[in-house]
């Protein structure tokens, strides 16, 4: 993400941590990487919020390879939580893929989980049911009355950093101590 992004509003490539500000409990201790944001609205997967499924499970129910796989599956927020959305590094082409950054990309398509049970898929990826969304100035409303915290994404913490410590490694990277965090920050 380059500076001029970050001037003009843009948080495609942030990650959002809900400050103690924000009502919806839903996102408390939430980790959200935001896929899309323009004027139209944002769109966003929870990147620590693990389900009690592994994505074994997931593609051997649409009778695929890949049973064994005992990686999580996310919680990407709580719209169309039948919907599935696979973030990851390049690699091959799949039928519905957008671009994040150079080196982020989502998938919607059932072709990367094909791939992914085959051993076939990229070498890095998460995959999430569901999706955290914003429709137009929302998401601006909320970053105004100070509901969440941002900062530009890494993908050492999307993709490397395990689950149970992604929350304070962006905390850490925004410059908040988990053991001052109260119900004074928003203000940061």
């Amino acid at each position: 993400m380059t500076a001029s992004k970050q001037t003009d509003g843009n948080l495609r490539h942030h990650f959002l941590v809900a400050s103690p500000w924000l009502a919806d409990p839903r996102f408390h201790g939430g980790v959200i990487y935001l896929c899309e944001h323009s004027e139209e609205g944002a769109l966003g997967l929870m990147i620590n919020q693990p389900l009690d499924i592994h994505l074994g499970e997931i593609l051997e129910q649409l009778d695929m390879h890949g049973g064994e796989l005992d990686l999580p599956v996310f919680t990407g927020g709580p719209v169309q939580p039948e919907r599935g959305f696979v973030l990851h590094s390049p690699g091959q082409q799949w039928q519905s893929t957008a671009l994040v950054t150079d080196d982020v990309l989502l998938t919607t398509s059932r072709d990367i989980l094909e791939s992914i049970g085959r051993d076939e898929g990229p070498d890095e990826f998460l995959v999430a049911l569901g999706y955290s969304g914003w429709g137009e100035g929302q998401l601006e409303e909320e970053l105004g009355s100070n509901a969440w915290l941002t900062c530009p994404a890494s993908t050492d913490i999307l993709f490397r950093t395990p689950v149970s410590q992604r929350y304070e490694a962006v905390l850490r990277l925004i410059g908040v101590d988990l053991n001052q965090l109260s119900d004074s920050v928003g203000h940061a």
